[in-house]
């Protein structure tokens, strides 16, 4: 006798798996801007968003690309002084997630042409902000807006 598959029952399985996963990465999304030091924790945040994306798609992703930033000015790991731009970093994680969604087939190239975008928008928009907002902010905060954003995206392709 043919044993009776009850498709809820695995539905429910498949449900409970996911909803773990995106608590799993969402618990090393607060985490990480604990870690202090924009290297680590912007690798760590960019590796999940990798993840996030092959593992349970872009929705799940988008919510990651919302998280860090907002614990990142709680930890003291953003400036004050770039508070303005935490909607352009979440814009830029979201074009990560995107650029990497579509062209995930080829995965180094999509985790590459998606770091290069994430830094293009974010540097332009910091760029932008430094120019006619923010008159007077020290180099040094700028550069947390400029090529270590390019560098933590492709660590976090190779952390994924």
């Amino acid at each position: 006798m043919e044993e009776e598959i009850n498709v809820f029952s695995l539905d429910l399985k498949i449900i409970a798996a996911k909803i773990l996963q995106l608590a799993v990465l969402v618990a090393f999304a607060v985490a990480a801007p604990y870690f202090g030091h924009q290297l680590i924790t912007g690798s760590v945040v960019n590796s999940l968003l990798f993840i996030s994306v092959g593992l349970m798609g872009i929705e799940s992703a988008f919510l990651l690309c919302l998280i860090p930033s907002l614990i990142s000015i709680y930890t003291g790991l953003l400036p004050l002084a770039l508070v303005q731009m935490i909607p352009f970093i979440m814009t830029g994680n979201a074009l990560l997630v995107l650029t990497f969604y579509y062209l995930k087939k080829n995965y180094w190239f999509g985790a590459v042409s998606a770091a290069v975008i994430k830094f293009i928008f974010i540097w332009s928009a910091g760029t932008i902000l430094a120019n006619s907002v923010l008159h007077g902010i020290s180099k040094s905060v700028i550069l947390m807006i400029s090529w270590p954003q390019f560098a933590t995206a492709i660590a976090g392709a190779c952390i994924a």
